[in-house]
């Protein structure tokens, strides 16, 4: 879909082509055809690179894609300065598997665009295809990637997401960015939920979507419930998302903070759901512990992009 956006934006026929399109002359309409429903093309693009190879599909397929790629780095190399301070943050849990990326582009507008949010799902499930390769001993495994890791990864295809972020800045025609990612697998009696906010009402589960907002949290937790409570469940990583607590907290090391509102440790803040009680309580009362967790906030500043900025303001002051 991408390359075919691209291509049909910056390959635009003239008039004069159209009007001489009314036959397809020296082709074969089978392989035009055949041409046109295995890459979604234009009747124009494909009857073009038809003609510059001799009606041969197999070759004609190859060169409509590497225009398609050309135009788009092109266009990513022009905008490559411009700002990214918009974007999504991805969601996909997947059995015991699970993944939260962070995509970045100009604008709101295309934050919401359907083609931007099918490019923050393509990311996340190569974050997965990934984590499906990894085998551990242990309860819980956890891998981030940055932005150059993740442009560097290779599709089934062979191309890498770098190539194909070049082709969606090509096919939005805004700067856009990968920039991080994280991905869980936990084993034995280890579970995994995940949450992106704002999230639509009256979803029954997402397991095996790819939720997108501003905001996502990934959970670990441990249950000796034999039935799921997805909207329990569900309520954690929202007062994750919600009270941003930097540990999940130790009765016996940590006390609760004496203002409710300056409380970090998620044990002991107060419940979202039910402000009568502390998520300790609640967690409690469903049997279920909280292992690991960690919330992204779409253009948040890591650590790293705090280096970035130092070493941006002494190279300047220098």
């Amino acid at each position: 879909m991408l390359f075919q956006k691209i291509f049909t934006r910056a390959l635009h026929s003239t008039r004069q082509l159209y009007a001489g399109a009314g036959g397809t002359g020296g082709l074969e309409k089978s392989a035009l055809a055949a041409l046109r429903k295995k890459t979604g093309y234009t009747f124009a693009n494909c009857k073009k690179a038809l003609e510059k190879h001799n009606n041969d599909v197999g070759l004609a397929e190859k060169w409509l894609h590497e225009q398609a790629q050309s135009l788009g780095w092109t266009k990513a190399t022009k905008l490559a300065d411009r700002a990214t301070a918009q974007g999504l943050i991805g969601v996909l849990i997947r059995g015991n598997r699970g993944a939260m990326v962070e995509l970045n582009c100009e604008t709101d507008f295309v934050a919401r665009n359907d083609t931007f949010k099918r490019f923050v799902d393509h990311v996340a499930c190569m974050c997965l295809h990934y984590t499906d390769l990894t085998d551990f001993d242990g309860d819980l495994w956890k891998l981030g990637f940055d932005a150059d890791a993740l442009k560097n990864l290779r599709t089934e295809e062979g191309r890498t997401l770098g190539d194909h972020l070049a082709l969606l800045i090509g096919a939005i025609g805004e700067n856009a960015s990968i920039r991080r990612a994280l991905c869980f697998k936990v084993n034995n009696d280890l579970k995994l939920v995940g949450y992106a906010h704002p999230a639509p009402t009256n979803v029954g589960t997402t397991e095996g979507i790819t939720q997108v907002g501003k905001y996502g949290a990934i959970v670990a937790y441990r249950s000796t419930h034999k039935l799921l409570d997805f909207e329990f469940h569900k309520s954690i990583c929202q007062q994750i998302v919600g009270m941003k607590p930097v540990k999940i907290g130790e009765y016996d090391k940590d006390k609760p903070a004496e203002n409710k509102d300056d409380e970090t440790c998620l044990i002991h803040q107060e419940y979202l759901l039910d402000a009568d009680k502390t998520v300790g309580e609640v967690l409690q009362e469903h049997n279920c512990e909280v292992v690991d967790y960690h919330r992204f906030e779409c253009g948040e500043q890591t650590e790293r992009s705090l280096e970035a900025i130092i070493r941006s303001q002494h190279q300047s002051s220098n």
